[in-house]
């Protein structure tokens, strides 16, 4: 059944890849048309997140930012579909980098690095990084149910040069590189909502007890990895830029959560520069009443 299902979608999505962009745009916005103003695609979902994390603002300006999130969040997926056949010169184009010295500077002083981000703007373009950066560069990944659409999506990620490695292999990963003294650059996407039970830390996002990942944190005093956030925001549409913003490059020295505190204020702070490029579709804070004693 999987091949099948990957069967029928392949030739969709690589007949949709290969259209000029201004085309995909155009597909865009029948497609939010259809899905804000018939469907409803999870309107109220983003609706409740913008009110609990932007109280001060008016219904008014909460539906415009929500209007704003699903024109994005279509492009997005229609800039995912473009992701699997762009080329160098046109993702050069697309997307730039505004300080990549920053983390070529640590690179060259032999450091290994923990690039931390957010699921905000086009996370799904930063696969061009290898392009800017003069290090090893290993994206972690979720495994799919189906393997033909895993085969083919890793594939794809890694046509720029990023290594592809399970999330449940990271530190397995990272250590063997270190034994091998392999230096490289760690993709680590750590905005996700963790389930409660298998949650160390909760702590203020948007003013709101969350359960937050600590993983980018362990690894970083583990293996001493400098700790760099890069954050993307769109120039225009189809054009954007990420900056690179330093956390630390002493891990070991931070108290326990302190290197987790500074990522994800640093994560709010560049929300709200753009707040309509977030991902609001999920529940962000579907555990704020399961907050144990001890963090209330």
């Amino acid at each position: 059944m999987n091949f099948i299902v990957f069967a029928i979608a392949y030739p969709l999505i690589w007949v949709l890849s290969r259209l000029p962009m201004r085309i995909l745009y155009i597909k865009s916005d029948f497609i939010y048309l259809f899905m804000f103003y018939i469907i409803g695609y999870r309107k109220k979902v983003v609706l409740e997140n913008l009110k609990l994390s932007f109280p001060e603002k008016s219904d008014a300006e909460l539906r415009t930012i929500s209007k704003k999130f699903f024109k994005h969040f279509i492009d997005l997926i229609m800039e995912s579909v473009k992701a699997f056949s762009i080329s160098k010169k046109q993702i050069s184009k697309r997307y730039t980098y505004k300080n990549p010295e920053l983390v070529n500077a640590f690179a060259e002083d032999g450091k290994n690095i923990a690039l931390v981000g957010a699921h905000q703007a086009n996370w799904e373009w930063s696969f061009s990084l290898p392009m800017v950066l003069d290090i090893n560069i290993y994206g972690a990944y979720t495994k799919l149910n189906n393997k033909y659409f895993e085969n083919w999506l890793r594939k794809s990620r890694e046509k720029f040069g990023v290594i592809g490695f399970k999330t449940s292999d990271t530190v397995r990963g990272i250590q063997k590189n270190m034994n091998n003294k392999k230096q490289a650059a760690y993709i680590l996407l750590s905005d996700q909502s963790p389930q409660p039970h298998k949650t160390y830390y909760w702590r203020d996002f948007f003013n709101i007890k969350v359960p937050v990942h600590t993983g980018a944190e362990m690894l970083s005093k583990k293996f001493d990895l400098v700790v760099i956030n890069y954050v993307t925001r769109k120039v225009k549409r189809g054009y954007y830029e990420t900056e690179f913003q330093l956390i630390t490059d002493t891990p070991k020295t931070f108290k326990d959560y302190q290197i987790t505190d500074a990522y994800t204020k640093l994560t709010e702070d560049n929300i709200k520069v753009q707040p309509e490029l977030y991902l609001w579709s999920h529940r962000r804070f579907k555990h704020r009443d399961k907050v144990p004693t001890e963090f209330q």
